[in-house]
């Protein structure tokens, strides 16, 4: 079975970075927010979803032209096994087993580094892990073998922002602003922006980044609760309790479960 691509890289997106969580120690904010909100992100490798296995293990499938690429990249003899370990890979990671699934993958980047959905993975494994510099010369790479995919761009994004290089966060917000792409794709983006703007102070823009697309649609979804989450937590840093409560009414009325909003309410009195 085909597998959903990559869409959402972080619950925790506006989270400020401090000065103990640089580069050089590759370490961010809240590594458990970021897993558990970047679960979902895997490649076309044919992963099956957590409970679906039956006792006997099954063989995933991963699609045709996937096949086809690593084929071309390695051979037909050598292809069968490279689809098995990228497929485990993907498994792996829809499993949250972050270490098998990069033991998995690296023999297949190494062997087919050149089909872009091996390195699509491998570097959504490495953001996963947290291994920012990783991720990035991962998803450039994926970036020059499929240029006009932008999907990745938050990942990459939020990778590079975890770096402290706000000048690329801002490049890629505005090549995906250019394109357009799935609303999910483009507020994951927003909040990755909004975050770093955030990291550098800059809180009444972030404010305005993400009030300018927070209008509540006919139906809700997730990636609109994260980005009202995110309102609400920009604007109690901001000193502004009245706003922050009703952004954060605005995520427990659809879920009150969401996050710890109905702890984040408790603690402005609302």
């Amino acid at each position: 079975m085909p597998v959903r691509r990559v869409a959402r890289p972080m619950d925790r997106a506006w989270i400020p970075a401090d000065e103990t969580s640089r580069p050089e120690t590759e370490q961010w904010i809240d590594e458990g927010s970021v897993r558990r909100a970047a679960r979902s992100a895997t490649a076309r490798a044919g992963a099956e979803r957590a409970g679906d296995a039956s006792p006997r293990r099954r063989t995933p499938r991963i699609e045709e032209s996937i096949s086809v690429a690593l084929e071309r990249a390695v051979g037909a003899r050598r292809a069968p096994r490279l689809e098995r370990l990228l497929a485990d890979a993907a498994s792996a990671m829809e499993r949250d087993r972050l270490d098998d699934a990069r033991r998995a993958i690296a023999p297949v980047v190494k062997e087919a580094g050149d089909v872009p959905v091996v390195r699509e993975l491998a570097g959504q494994i490495q953001y996963l892990l947290g291994q920012w510099k990783r991720a990035v010369n991962e998803l450039e790479a994926f970036r020059l073998l499929a240029p006009d995919d932008v999907t990745n761009h938050p990942v990459l994004a939020d990778s590079y922002r975890a770096l402290g290089r706000h000048g690329v966060v801002e490049e890629l917000w505005n090549e995906l602003k250019a394109v357009s792409p799935s609303p999910e794709v483009m507020t994951e983006g927003r909040l990755v922006m909004a975050g770093s703007l955030a990291d550098r102070g800059e809180i009444t823009e972030a404010i305005q980044l993400l009030r300018s697309a927070s209008r509540r649609p006919n139906r809700v979804r997730d990636h609109h609760l994260r980005q009202w989450y995110a309102l609400g937590d920009l604007y109690d840093r901001a000193g502004n309790p009245i706003e922050a409560g009703r952004w954060f009414r605005e995520v427990a009325r659809v879920d009150g479960a969401f996050v710890d909003v109905a702890e984040r309410l408790a603690a402005l009195g609302r």
